[in-house]
Parts: C-alpha cells; sequence; structure tokens
C-alpha cells in the first residue's frame, strides 16, 4: 500500500492539493501534529476541491505516534538527501510504502533523518531554488511509485465523457 506522511505540515492549500492527490491515486494520507491549520479551514477544502471526503487520512499526535501504528519501507524526502528518488525500487505492490515529507519551512528534523540515512532521498534539482513546492514534491513522488508498480488500478480511460471523447 502507498502512503503519503506530512510532517507538520504548515499551509492549508498544500495540504488541500495533497488531499487531491491522494484520493486520486488511492493513497493513504497521514498527517502528523502539530499542523498550521484546522482541517475545517475553508481553504483546505478549496485546495481539495471537494475530494477531501474521498482521502483516506489519519492524524497522529506526533512522529513516534505514527511509528508505532505504522510498519513498512520509510523514504524521507529531503533536500538533504544523497540519493535521487529514482533510484529506489519501489515495486513490491505487497510492501507498505511510506512517503515522509517534512513541513514547509524546516522539513523534517534531523533528529528523524539521521536514523534513516539510507532511505533519505532527493528530488534532483538546480542550485537556483532551496526546495520544490511541498505539493508538487508529493506528485512527483507519488507517480513515480505507481509508475514503476504499473499504475495498479489506476484508470487508465478518462470515465466521465468516454474514451472516444477526442475522436467524435
Amino acid at each position: 500500500m502507498l502512503n503519503v506522511v506530512l510532517y507538520a505540515p504548515e499551509i492549508p492549500q498544500n495540504t488541500g492539493n495533497i488531499m487531491r492527490t491522494c484520493a486520486a491515486t488511492n493513497t493513504k494520507l497521514h498527517l502528523i501534529k502539530p499542523l498550521g491549520f484546522s482541517l475545517d479551514e475553508k481553504v483546505v477544502k478549496r485546495s481539495g476541491a471537494n475530494y477531501i471526503n474521498e482521502c483516506d487520512y489519519t492524524v497522529y499526535e506526533n512522529f513516534n505516534d505514527f511509528a508505532n501504528k505504522n510498519k513498512g519501507t520509510y523514504y524521507f524526502l529531503t533536500r538533504y538527501g544523497h540519493k535521487p528518488h529514482t533510484s529506489f525500487d519501489y515495486t513490491d505492490k505487497k510492501e507498505n510504502i511510506y512517503l515522509i515529507f517534512g513541513r514547509e519551512s524546516t522539513g523534517i528534523p534531523k533528529e528523524i533523518l539521521k536514523e534513516h540515512l539510507d532511505t533519505c532521498l532527493r528530488i534532483p534539482m538546480t542550485d537556483k531554488v532551496r526546495a520544490l513546492n511541498l505539493s508538487n514534491c508529493v506528485a512527483i513522488m507519488v507517480y513515480e511509485v505507481l509508475r514503476q508498480q504499473n499504475y495498479n488500478d489506476l484508470l487508465r480511460e478518462e470515465p466521465f465523457k468516454g474514451k472516444d471523447y477526442l475522436e467524435q
């Protein structure tokens, strides 16, 4: 099972966008407190474009609470990682994969990262920016895992207007 973990997210629009991505990909979302917003805020709902009800998510008190309740392989996205995100094999569909992202301002605490150096990874980019937007990073990572898993059971045809829409 594919999981996205947000450690202390601060920006409600990012979390709303991530909820939409999770709903679109059957990915479970884990939110670790403190949250920089309330999940009831209109801005979260607006960013999630009314898909929040379709998003399977759980909120945890802290990282230890999360880790005690979730077993599997943890991958930590950090600008300090030394391995590109594409250098890992995510093909085992029976494995519980957790893609862990830090808060927008400071990332994942160094104390947590130091215990998992072998699974700290980085999305390659130039030296012109410090980091990509959190919701963009989540989408890049979720779709890399799904690509390696041949997109599991995701639809390959547009379900609302029909697969022949362009030909009509």
